[in-house]
């Protein structure tokens, strides 16, 4: 494995707590000792914070569409739409015509 891809996947397994990844203590130390390290850990944890907030905005987005398309105007569209319907069909019987 080239040499970086192998430092992004120790920053991966430390940040998502891998069986495989480092102690706390041991991290900490590289970090100390490492500036390109820590920026790169830093850039790695940011992004996976973006990734977690743009799912949960995309998950919150699909749940108000789904509010909306059962609970919103559009759900009573079918009253409007039934009832448009039985004025339509009313004129067809004698007995059931408004009368004037």
């Amino acid at each position: 494995m080239r040499p970086e891809l192998a430092r992004l996947a120790r920053i991966e397994q430390q940040l998502l707590g891998a069986p495989a990844a480092t102690s706390p203590a041991e991290w900490q130390q590289l970090l100390i000792l490492d500036a390109d390290l820590a920026a790169d850990a830093q850039a790695q944890a940011q992004l996976y914070a973006g990734i977690a907030l743009a799912g949960r905005r995309q998950l919150r987005h699909e749940l108000d569409a789904i509010h909306a398309q059962l609970y919103g105007p559009v759900a009573a569209g079918w009253l409007r739409h039934t009832a448009a319907r039985l004025r339509q069909l009313l004129p067809r019987w004698p007995r059931l015509r408004p009368r004037s």
